[in-house]
């Protein structure tokens, strides 16, 4: 019995999601609230939503890989990669459908089995080719034209969470995450 309640979603939906064995994201945007913030030194600081932390780890544990496409080059989505145990992190990279291409060919899987969440034009060519795209509350309009899944939350409100929990009710594994935490 899943603990999380999908049977409001469409149907095709919940099919994509069972069948996603890896999670790709863009960081600014998504996995952070998009926003830049720097301190008086110019070091940059981002914040990460730890709800999110625990849904990428459940999924991980249920053998889903995961990754990071972003545009921009940070040291702090190194350390939050290492701290989730992301080993395909792509950072620096416009360009994101090379490197999901790259990305494909480093892991041998297969689009259709491949979640990607983007939240700007430059995460289209990415989330034209995945089998389920999806993108946060608080996207640019014309990427939410262009995905099967809009989160309820914004960028680095819990979104990512939300994709894995779509993903794990989907394949009903919700229910497994959470009495694996309960029988601690």
């Amino acid at each position: 019995m899943s603990v999380i309640d999908i049977s409001s979603l469409d149907k095709l939906l919940i099919e994509r999601a069972a069948r996603i064995r890896m999670l790709v994201l863009d960081v600014d945007g998504v996995l952070t609230d998009g926003n830049l913030y720097f301190d008086n030194q110019g070091n940059e600081m981002k914040a990460f939503f730890t709800r999110d932390g625990l849904g990428l780890k459940a999924l991980q544990s249920h053998g889903t890989l995961l990754a990071f496409i972003t545009g921009r080059q940070s040291r702090i989505v190194e350390h939050r990669a290492a701290q989730l145990g992301v080993r395909h992190v792509y950072q620096g990279r416009n360009d994101k459908l090379n490197a999901f291409n790259e990305l494909l060919s480093d892991t041998g899987m297969d689009e259709e089995q491949i979640c990607y969440a983007g939240d700007d034009w430059i995460d289209i060519p990415v989330l034209e080719r995945v089998g389920l795209a999806v993108t946060v509350a608080d996207a640019d309009s014309v990427v939410k034209k262009r995905v099967h899944w809009i989160t309820p939350s914004g960028g680095g409100r819990g979104a990512v969470r939300e994709i894995c929990d779509l993903i794990l009710a989907a394949r009903g594994q919700d229910r497994q995450v959470l009495d694996g935490i309960l029988d601690q």
